[in-house]
C-alpha cells in the first residue's frame, strides 16, 4: 500500500465552455487527502463542489492536472482502466438515489459485482450480508418505486460499498430526505467511516458538513479555506459527529418522505 496521501490533486483546471464563454469550474486545486479522512466540501451553487467530486470519481477529467490515487497518476490512464479503478476502489452515494428502476433492491446492490465479473456463487452471500447489515432483509424483492427515501438511500449505500471500495464519495446524499431520516444515512456513512473507509461528502447543510473532521469551503472553482491547513475547524461538530454516537449499526427509518426539495 502506498505510504503518501491516497488523494493527491496538484493544478487541477476544469473548464466548460458555454459558446464564446468559459467557465472555470475547478481553477488551480492543489489538495491532499489521507486515508482514512473524514471532509465534507461546502461552497454555494457553482462554487465547483460537484465538479471536483466527479473528477475525484472520475466520473470526469480536468483539462489540466495531476490526480494520484494511492501514489497513481489516474488522469493518463485509459477509459477502461479508469473504469476498473472506479469499480475497485471508490463507491458513490448521489442525492438521486441512482438506482435502476426495473430491479429490485437486491439487484441494485449485485449490480457492480455483476459488471465486475464476480461469480454469482460470491455475490448471492455478498448481498444477502449487505441487505442485513443495512436493514433491508425484508425489502430485497421491492422496486425502488416500492421503498421508502430512506431506504432507497440505503439501498444505494449498499450498493456503492458492495466492492469494499477504500473511498465513498457523497454528493449530497440527504438533499431528497426530511431531517430524521437524513440524519440516519448521515450516521450510517459515519459507520462505514469508522470502519476505515475514507469518507469526502458534499453538502450544503451546514450542521452536516460541521460533523466531518475536515472541511473545506470552495468559491468560483478554487478551495478559499481548509479547516486543516487553516489550523482548525470554523464549526464545531454537531450532537451526532463520529465518536459520539454508538457502536453498533444504525438503521434509518422507514419514512416515505422522499420527495425533492
Amino acid at each position: 500500500m502506498n505510504a503518501g496521501p491516497q488523494i493527491e490533486l496538484a493544478g487541477i483546471e476544469r473548464v466548460f465552455h458555454l459558446g464564446d464563454s468559459a467557465v472555470h469550474a475547478l481553477a488551480g486545486v492543489d489538495l491532499s487527502i489521507d486515508a482514512g479522512e473524514y471532509l465534507s466540501v461546502m461552497g454555494p451553487s457553482g462554487s465547483g463542489k460537484s465538479t471536483l467530486l466527479n473528477v475525484l470519481g472520475l466520473l470526469d477529467s480536468p483539462n489540466a492536472g495531476i490526480y494520484r490515487l494511492e501514489g497513481r497518476d489516474v488522469t493518463t490512464l485509459s477509459p477502461a482502466e479508469q473504469a476498473r479503478v472506479r469499480s475497485q476502489r471508490i463507491g458513490f452515494v448521489f442525492q438521486s438515489f441512482h438506482l435502476v428502476p426495473r430491479l429490485t433492491a437486491a439487484e441494485n446492490i449485485a449490480l457492480p459485482m455483476m459488471l465486475a465479473g464476480v461469480a454469482p456463487s460470491e455475490r448471492a452471500p455478498r448481498v444477502e450480508k449487505a441487505l442485513a447489515d443495512f436493514g433491508l432483509a425484508d425489502r430485497a424483492r421491492h422496486r425502488p418505486d416500492e421503498l421508502s427515501g430512506g431506504q432507497r438511500q440505503r439501498v444505494a449505500i449498499a450498493r456503492a460499498t458492495v466492492m469494499q471500495p477504500a473511498m465513498l464519495l457523497a454528493d449530497e446524499p440527504t438533499g431528497n430526505l426530511d431531517r430524521a431520516t437524513g440524519e440516519e444515512v448521515i450516521r450510517l456513512l459515519e459507520e462505514l467511516h469508522h470502519r476505515g473507509v475514507t469518507l469526502i461528502m458534499v453538502t450544503h447543510d451546514q450542521d452536516i458538513g460541521a460533523r466531518a473532521h475536515r472541511r473545506i469551503y470552495m468559491e468560483d472553482g478554487a478551495i478559499k479555506r481548509d479547516s486543516l491547513r487553516d489550523g482548525g475547524p470554523p464549526l464545531s461538530p454537531g450532537p451526532g459527529a463520529p465518536g459520539q454516537e454508538g457502536k453498533s449499526q444504525p438503521r434509518a427509518a422507514d419514512t416515505r418522505s422522499g420527495k425533492d426539495e
